[in-house]
């Protein structure tokens, strides 16, 4: 695979590599942009190991709670601008009280809003507003209780980010703080159990490689090892990480503290795992100029 100078570019912003490191790394690993990440993690060349996103989708997240029920749902539009546009906030508005009565996004798609399905709703408004539009995704959480928080809110319950918390017991005001939290520091999961086993073996293989290019005895790596796994259970999971309104605490401690269990959440960003081409801005103004 041809290794492109935006290749490079984006491995580079992703991990912090120098170029020349970020270019030795994508030719070890015929130009996978993970691999080449791992690769660089494991010669101590990766000053990050979070990858850079283009994100594409623009729009909405909006959430709705409905007693001991809460829904978020992202309805995407082509650019930022929409987002502002006071009938596609209604519009998406109505579609998230519509999803408290449903469980999945296309049992979503086919509820009704205003005598209209939500789908039928949404190319109407394609048609209206003149940019395509589209119904992504919505996830449910319950419990006793259930919080909801939006950040870079564009009006009442929707914006960029929407997060929902669950709690077993009463919230006493600890359901705000959890959710600005979850919000902040974006955990991948709610424990360890609830992490994809793959993800951990690829941590803990990456782990192993980093800790025995270090030279050292078997029976010390092993123990480099446990180490380094509980820290990054503690970074990913949101009962490990460290409380926010008070990092002396883990998120489980400050829960079990105010006297409530979190039994789950959703962090919705607009856009996420969408890609968008970007194009070179030099190469499209040539383009232009030669009609």
């Amino acid at each position: 695979m041809a290794i492109t100078a935006a290749l490079v570019k984006e491995l580079r912003d992703s991990t912090g590599a120098g170029m020349m490191d970020a270019k030795k790394a994508l030719t070890e690993t015929d130009g996978d942009m993970e691999a080449a990440v791992d690769w660089l993690r494991t010669k101590g060349l990766a000053k990050a190991a979070k990858k850079s996103g283009r994100v594409a989708a623009e729009g909405l997240v909006a959430v709705a709670v409905e007693g001991g029920k809460g829904v978020a749902v992202e309805v995407n539009s082509e650019t930022d601008f929409v987002g502002k546009n006071a009938d596609f906030q209604s519009m998406v508005s109505k579609i998230a009280g519509a999803a408290t009565g449903v469980d999945t996004v296309e049992a979503l798609a086919a509820a009704e809003v205003d005598g209209k399905t939500v789908e039928a709703t949404i190319t109407d408004a394609v048609a209206t507003i003149g940019e395509n539009m589209s119904l992504r995704r919505m996830a449910v959480v319950q419990g006793d209780a259930v919080v909801s928080y939006i950040h870079n809110a564009a009006t009442t319950d929707m914006g960029k980010i929407g997060v929902l918390v669950g709690l077993k017991g009463a919230d006493n005001g600890i359901g705000k703080q959890l959710a600005m939290h979850i919000a902040a520091a974006n955990p991948a999961a709610l424990s360890e159990a609830d992490l994809d086993p793959a993800v951990v073996e690829k941590e803990r293989q990456v782990q192993i490689d980093i800790a025995k290019e270090s030279g050292k005895p078997d029976a010390v790596i092993e123990k480099m090892i446990v180490g380094r796994m509980k820290k990054f259970m503690s970074e990913v999971t949101l009962l490990g990480q460290a409380f926010v309104v008070n990092p002396d605490l883990t998120v489980e401690a400050a829960a079990k503290e105010a006297g409530v269990e979190i039994t789950g959440f959703v962090r919705m960003e607009v856009g996420e795992g969408i890609e968008k081409k970007e194009e070179d801005f030099a190469a499209e103004v040539a383009k232009a100029a030669q009609g």
